[in-house]
Order: C-alpha cells, then structure tokens, then sequence
C-alpha cells in the first residue's frame, strides 16, 4: 500500500515517530520534517530528515502530520495547494489496520473534558472482561503502535486537532463525552471545534454515544442509525444513567440491568460519573457484561494530576486538579466540593471564564491567580463574587507556585478544599499541565511539613 511511496511526516515528536517507523516497515520512503535539528535524535535509520520545511518536496505522495500542526501551516497550506493529501496519525494508523486481515474493533472517546479519564476507565472494563485491548491515541500508546502490536480492541482517546486531520475514520461505537468553547486559537470558532469532535461518529454502523445533559453532543449525534445516550438523571429506553445509588443500563439488553454502584466510581464526583456512565456504554456496545464494568470501574487508578489528593492538614485538603486546562473542566472540578479555596489562571486560549465564576461563586471562600491571563478571571471575580478575596501572584519564576500556595493557605480555614483546577492551559509558565501539577504538590508538601 506504501512500498515505494514518498512520505513526509511532519513532526518528531512521539505520533510522528510512531507514523514514520510504521511507514518506512511498509516500504515508504520516508522524511520527516520539524523546527530543530536535534530533535531528530533516535529516528530510526533510512528515515530522512529536513529542518524547517515550509513546502514538502518535490514528488511527495502523502504528508501524515502530528496533530498540533495547524492547518494554517505553511507547509500543510502548501501540501493542500500542490494537490498532496495531509491526513493524521489516526487516519493512518486506520487505513493501516484496516488493510490488515483480522483488523482490530476501535472504540472511541473525545470531548471537552473527560477524555482520559473514559478512555482508562473503559480500558479498565475491557481488562476485567478478558479482552486483549489497550488504551491508545491522546493517551497511552500512539495509535500505530497500538495497531502494529496486534490488539483485538483499542480504546482510543481523539482530540479535536486529531480528527481534524482524519477523513475516513470509521468506529464500532463512539462517544462524545461533552462539548465546551475550547482551543479556539487552533479551530477558529466553537461550530468548527465542534465540528471536528463530531467526526467521530462517522459512518453508518456506529454505534454513537452521546451525553443526553449535553446540548452539543446530543446535537451531534442526531441522525445516527444507532445512538445511545447516558444521562445524570434517570435514563429512558435506550440510555444509561442513574437510579437511585446505582449505575444501570436501558439500552443493551432487555429491561433495566444494574452495572455498578456510585459509590465503585472513583475519584468521586459527578463528572466522573458521567465519564463511568459513557465507558460502560462503550464496553456494552462491545457486548462486555454488566459483572466486568463493575470490577473495571472499581479496579480503576485514575491517572496523575486528576483531582488527586495532594494531603489533608489540620482539616484542610489539597487536591491537584491540573488537568483541568479549561473552563468547562474547571467547573466540574469545583461542583464536586462544598467550600473552595480556588488556585486557577493560566492561557485561556480565547474561552469565556463568565459562566464559570458565576457558577462557582457560591462555593468559593477565597482565589489564588497565576499565569497570563489571570486578569481575564480576575475581572469576572469582579463582576460575580465580588465578596470574595481574590490574591494574584504576578511573579512567573520558579517560585511562583510557592507563593501561590502560601497565599492559599493563609486564606483556607478547616472543612475547605484549597483546589488547583486552573481553566487554562500552563504553557505560559510551565512545561505542561503535569509539571504545574508536580510544582503545586511540591509546595503544597513544603508547606505542610514546615507547618508540622
């Protein structure tokens, strides 16, 4: 399908490695393009390499991009004017599996927030039901890697950037978990953004998921031939959802079946319900028995830096919410606790932090701010909690973390939750939303241990 072909991978970061090694093993003549030299280092032999392409070369046949490149690119514009396909990772690592005689089932999440968390959470179901299935894409393996290693299923996580650059996607079942205003600074607008999440749910034979609470991800879903939904109320025929404590299924099956307990679904909250809630659809569309989703949810270990408890000191928790990169995460995070000390501020990449503060103002008892665009919350502050003490730390270096929590636990008092869920992104002062996550419970620890 490849042999012979000129390819140039645009990117080396971990999918453009991916996509090149899987490439070159099918024969492909292989380039890959990126901003610095060094950053080829560990590309595999007989893998060309150009600095800085603005253009592909003469005689390409296909560019296969990493998903951060934008498509106002120079060299994706270009590739585009010449006539030269550009797909994505995924899509190739689709058109790879499905020329493949045994080709694997792909189920598939995306959204605002949730992503990982459904993606592992149902990579923990598929485990306890004995399938031979891993979680790949946005997390874990690439998704090339997941199909050259020859898994029956792949629970597979897409962004928005990722189906972007896919046409011919086409899964077993698929959920768009919720849909907010997000990376607007790459899409252009929410109907685009949109746009590119609902492309998951291509094809006639899907078996769509989609969040009955959710406008977007309802409207996304409507016309497909087979669409079940998962609510937070009570489900109707042909939804999840929750009656009384427990987690039960009127879509897969006959009647009503019990899948779980609230209380097996952790960490507690009801974003991560809803996230349980599409998982077991998706392992129910794969026919997975209502006895594994139940072992799957309570077996589950939430990834790093997911509302994870940091410590509880003299009555006060500290808990690292620093994936919550936008608003809509943000606010999920704050529904799940009673009295807030908020640390947030960050990149907001164009979202509306209005809603947000207005919804939460009722929890907060104080606000710690950081990052470039802590003005934006701050005004918002202004406008819908002006009772509450808000502290910004202006400084960006090395110790700004530490400051930020010293001016929060000066403002907690005992039964509070000192919170990082930031609402935006952590380029502007960290290295990714792991690393805002790591400085905040290293001074939250220095902090407490000098405290006694």
């Amino acid at each position: 399908m490849y042999a012979g072909k000129s390819v140039l991978v645009a990117g080396a970061g971990v999918s453009g490695r991916s996509a090149a090694a899987a490439l070159l093993a099918e024969g492909a003549l292989v380039t890959v393009t990126d901003s610095a030299q060094e950053r080829f280092a560990g590309l595999d032999a007989g893998i060309r390499t150009a600095v800085g392409l603005t253009a592909p070369p003469e005689g390409t046949d296909l560019v296969v991009t990493s998903p951060g490149w934008r498509p106002t690119s120079p060299l994706l514009v270009a590739a585009a004017e010449q006539g030269v396909e550009v797909i994505g990772e995924v899509e190739f690592a689709w058109r790879l599996a499905a020329n493949r005689p045994d080709p694997p089932a792909w189920l598939a999440v995306t959204g605002t927030n949730g992503k990982t968390t459904t993606v592992t959470m149902l990579a923990s179901i598929l485990r306890a039901a004995g399938v031979h299935s891993v979680a790949c894409g946005n997390v874990g393996l690439p998704v090339v890697a997941a199909v050259r290693s020859g898994y029956d299923v792949l629970a597979v996580e897409l962004s928005s950037f990722q189906l972007h650059w896919s046409s011919s996607l086409r899964m077993d079942a698929a959920a768009v978990v919720n849909v907010s205003e997000d990376h607007l600074d790459w899409h252009g607008s929410l109907d685009e953004y949109a746009g590119a999440k609902g492309r998951i749910y291509a094809g006639d034979d899907v078996v769509a998921i989609y969040n009955a609470d959710d406008e977007l991800s309802t409207r996304l879903s409507d016309g497909k031939r087979r669409r079940v939904g998962f609510t937070l109320g009570e489900p109707e025929n042909g939804q999840l959802g929750i009656r009384g404590d427990a987690l039960v299924d009127r879509a897969f099956g006959d009647g009503e079946t019990v899948l779980a307990d609230i209380a097996d679904v952790h960490p507690a909250g009801p974003h991560n319900v809803a996230n349980a809630l599409a998982a077991a659809a998706l392992a129910r569309a794969r026919g997975v028995s209502a006895e594994a989703v139940r072992k799957g949810l309570r077996e589950f270990t939430p990834g790093a830096h997911r509302s994870v408890l940091v410590t509880e000191h003299e009555g006060v928790r500290w808990i690292d919410d620093s994936k919550a990169t936008n608003p809509h995460a943000a606010a999920a995070s704050l529904a799940a606790h009673e009295r807030v000390v908020w640390v947030a501020g960050g990149l907001l990449k164009g979202a509306a932090v209005d809603e947000l503060v207005a919804g939460a103002a009722g929890r907060l008892t104080g606000v710690v701010l950081l990052g470039a665009d802590r003005a934006v919350i701050a005004a918002a502050l202004a406008r819908h909690a002006p009772e509450v003490p808000v502290r910004e730390v202006a400084t960006g270096d090395d110790g700004a973390m530490n400051e930020v929590v010293r001016a929060a636990g000066a403002m907690a008092r005992p039964g509070d939750v000192v919170l990082l869920a930031p609402a935006a992104a952590s380029m502007d002062m960290f290295g990714d939303y792991a690393h805002r996550g790591r400085a905040f419970a290293e001074a939250v620890r220095d902090l407490t241990n000098r405290a006694g």
